[in-house]
């Protein structure tokens, strides 16, 4: 039972899994929502710029052909008339082919953001592999994927035979009609039905991406050995950080051995603070502090200094000034040599030494 509670995916991914996953290009998208989206604004673009789109391009075809053929002309004047057709084509083409191309990136960045990998562009031979893709054929995604297939194909026939059925009468009538009103009633209807289609794929779209979505939030859940393997790489393994602390309180308790009982005075502040100061006319001006700690160090300071003999003063502003305001190896301040020189000083009576700050 500890080997299946172990195996759930009962954890949310943390930020690291979801960037980790994210730059291997591991999002939750739906290719089928980007193509209803891209069918239904072509479908819309045709409707408001299909008939001034074909205008120009009759007037083009016409005013090409329409012209004298120069036989004599060589390949070097040939070319000008074909940049120009060109030219004016794709002009002709501009409002539809821009629509389609910032729909596109609209429906991307809506559904992943921006995303770069140019990992993605090598070659992958594990995908062309046969062996490989025949049994991703049979996988439980691509099966799913048939079905909802299946069900686009239904939905977009049905809404085509509905809509020819509809219009039946009106078709039946266009026999005894002339051929401009045969061309509008088709163009009408064809943009009419592809409409409905894709308003009804778009619809599809948004429920297959929902469970992408969901699918993409399960698959990236976590179970208790990754979110433990998860925290040794982002905070290190406990065992090798306890080993580390260990070694740095060692260290710790080797410098405080070493300076504390070099030095003339431990001032502290109650049992909080203690710091060492260690004062020599002949090499320094001012004291320095040898060591300073709070709690457990300022207890091991204390501890030393009992044990060698080492005067051990309170005073709380002196102390919590020092403690603030200095680190190890620093002179004092000097608005605080007043207070150090009269506590020296104090300190030198009690043993018979004489203290010269200036």
């Amino acid at each position: 039972m500890a080997d299946e509670r172990s195996g759930d995916k009962k954890h949310e991914a943390t930020d690291h899994r979801r960037q980790k996953a994210r730059d291997e290009g591991n999002v939750a998208r739906s290719q089928d929502f980007s193509s209803a989206a891209l069918l239904l604004v072509g479908v819309m673009l045709l409707d408001f710029t299909g008939p001034r789109m074909f205008q120009m391009m009759v007037a083009l075809v016409t005013e090409e052909l329409s012209g004298p053929l120069d036989l004599d002309s060589d390949a070097r004047t040939a070319v000008l008339p074909l940049i120009q057709l060109l030219t004016k084509g794709g002009l002709a083409l501009l409002p539809l082919m821009g629509g389609m191309l910032a729909t596109s990136l609209i429906v991307h960045y809506a559904q992943v953001g921006v995303l770069w990998l140019p990992d993605k562009l090598g070659i992958d031979f594990s995908r062309i592999n046969p062996i490989q893709g025949f049994q991703r054929l049979f996988t439980i995604v691509n099966v799913s994927r048939l079905g909802f297939g299946l069900v686009k194909i239904s939905l977009v026939a049905g809404i085509l035979f509905l809509g020819v059925w509809s219009r039946w009468d009106s078709i039946l009538a266009l026999g005894s009609a002339n051929i401009e009103t045969v061309g509008q009633f088709v163009w009408a209807t064809m943009i009419d039905l592809c409409r409905n289609a894709a308003a009804a794929l778009l619809v599809l779209s948004m429920i297959d991406y929902g469970f992408q979505r969901w699918k993409y939030e399960q698959d990236l859940r976590m179970t208790d050995e990754e979110l433990r393997e998860e925290m040794k790489m982002m905070q290190g393994d406990p065992q090798v950080k306890s080993r580390r602390k260990k070694v740095q309180r060692d260290l710790s308790v080797q410098r405080l051995n070493a300076d504390v009982p070099k030095a003339d005075v431990i001032v502290t502040n109650l049992t909080e603070l203690a710091i060492a100061l260690r004062y020599d006319p002949q090499t320094m001006r001012a004291p320095i502090v040898v060591a300073k700690g709070a709690s457990l160090i300022a207890a091991q300071i204390r501890t030393i200094a009992l044990t060698h003999g080492i005067p051990i003063v309170e005073r709380t502003p002196l102390a919590q000034a020092l403690f603030r305001q200095i680190e190890i190896g620093q002179p004092i301040p000097e608005t605080e040599f007043a207070a150090v020189a009269e506590l020296l000083k104090t300190v030198y009576q009690v043993q018979g030494r004489e203290i010269t700050l200036t």
